[in-house]
């Protein structure tokens, strides 16, 4: 798919307690977490009391960040947080780059947050209502202007839990107080991951496992559904919810789409599981042809999965240029066609009067899809079957992944029948959600994951008309 038709999610988050190098430690680990957010992208440093230091940009990490910029504001080492961000419908903006740094009685906080909450727009307006004032069009500034109202005698902890307790949706935030102290809070259905690590003694969180392995720290654990996680001189302590939900929500899409497939997430690897989705797809669905191949990336580890199930060779007959910038110029219409082709390009000898099976990750509008078959259809491929590793994607997400209004989803719209015909294929099958939850190798699959987007059935409600005016 085109990057206008991949769902995004919101953004990743990083944080380091007490290293010398601080800020440069979590600019790595933003690095490693580019894949989820590419709007913006920010890091705070406690360095001194009652003080945080931050440096912000619009762009990737790379793009933002320089050396002097990190020693500017890591003066030294200290604590640090930091955040990658895609917006959902929040303003693609620097004020509303992240992360958000507030004071109170003289003392600074600054919060990074993944996910969304469904009921900011009724607590926004309370707090308007008492005379809040706000800065930004995110739900991640409503977590801020709650925790200080509830701070007494400078209780961080006791703020933090009234906080969650008015929270509703998804969200993994990490907190980054004046003193120094790192802590991470997970709702309680766990939509999004969480992770502690260590480095030399130093203790990090991380959306993901793959961070750890940049900055070389040992992955420790997941965080649990609703689990608070304070990092200080006393080390780690651990706050678990009291009535905690029966059923978890870990957002299965993650697997499918999201995390990076080095990293490890909810138990298990992704890379694994996606190999697992496409040796399902191939019990599913299997079809003769001559080869598998995917359209690079999307798809690549369901389709060694594939390959390796039904025994059909797996070639990667398009080619991805790996230099191809964000902000490729498309002046024109028939210049923007150019975007496509410069992106992958094909390898005709293998095409040729071949029948050939697509692996694809999701189709969300299907536009790219229909284009990519015609142009092996030209190449003169004999027969063009697709085979998609999840279900067919027929609802919106409310839990901060930018998935299009439901008449925009192809799938939604369109009967599989309808939809083969509509792509030009010559069959086309998804995974069924009974296959995906059994190619996940969790117990009880169905008590521990999200699959709303596929089924409707959202395990948080909301108001649709309103959950997404004001998201992180």
């Amino acid at each position: 798919m085109t990057e206008n038709e991949r769902p995004r999610d919101e953004c990743g988050v990083f944080g380091l307690y007490r290293h010398p190098e601080a800020a440069q430690l979590t600019y790595f680990g933003l690095y490693a977490l580019q894949h989820r957010g590419q709007e913006s992208a920010g890091i705070s440093v406690a360095r001194e009391k009652d003080k945080i230091f931050s440096h912000k940009g619009m762009g990737l990490v790379h793009d933002i960040f320089t050396m002097d910029d990190l020693k500017k504001i890591e003066g030294g080492g200290g604590s640090a947080i930091g955040h990658v961000r895609y917006s959902t419908t929040g303003d693609s903006t620097l004020t509303n780059a992240q992360p958000f740094v507030v004071q109170h009685r003289g003392r600074a906080y600054a919060v990074a947050h993944n996910g969304n909450l469904v009921n900011a727009h009724i607590l926004k307006s309370e707090l308007e209502e008492n005379g809040s004032i706000f800065q930004t069009t995110m739900d991640s500034e409503v977590f801020l202007h709650l925790f200080v109202k509830n701070l007494k005698q400078g209780n961080v902890l006791n703020a933090i839990q009234k906080v969650v307790a008015k929270l509703e949706g998804a969200y993994s935030f990490i907190l980054l107080t004046c003193k120094g102290e790192v802590i991470g809070v997970k709702d309680p259905h766990g939509f999004r991951p969480l992770a502690l690590g260590k480095l030399n003694g130093h203790y990090v969180l991380a959306s993901e496992t793959c961070a750890f392995d940049l900055v070389q720290a040992d992955f420790v654990r997941e965080l649990e559904p609703g689990e608070i996680v304070i990092i200080n001189e006393d080390g780690v302590t651990s706050i678990m919810p009291d009535n905690p939900p029966q059923k978890k929500s870990l957002c299965i899409f993650e697997y499918i789409y999201f995390a990076r497939p080095d990293s490890t997430i909810f138990g298990r690897n992704v890379y694994e599981m996606r190999k697992a989705h496409g040796r399902q797809l191939a019990r599913e669905a299997h079809v003769d042809a001559d080869f598998v191949m995917p359209f690079p990336d999307s798809g690549n580890y369901s389709a060694i999965g594939y390959a390796e199930e039904s025994g059909i060779p797996f070639e990667m007959a398009m080619i991805r240029n790996h230099y191809v910038g964000r902000s490729f110029i498309q002046p024109t219409q028939s210049m923007r066609d150019f975007a496509v082709r410069v992106k992958l390009n094909p390898v005709r000898e293998l095409i040729r009067n071949k029948e050939i099976i697509i692996i694809e990750d999701s189709i969300i509008r299907g536009t790219t899809a229909k284009t990519r078959v015609q142009a092996l259809r030209n190449l003169g491929a004999k027969k063009v079957h697709m085979r998609i590793s999840c279900p067919p994607h027929r609802f919106p997400c409310y839990y901060g992944i930018d998935f299009s209004t439901k008449g925009e989803l192809v799938a939604a719209v369109k009967t599989e029948e309808e939809l083969t015909r509509f792509l030009g294929l010559d069959s086309l099958h998804y995974l069924t959600i009974e296959g995906m939850l059994e190619a996940s190798g969790v117990e009880n699959p169905e008590n521990n994951f999200c699959k709303a987007c596929f089924d409707g059935s959202y395990p948080v409600d909301f108001d649709p008309n309103l959950s997404k005016q004001c998201m992180g």
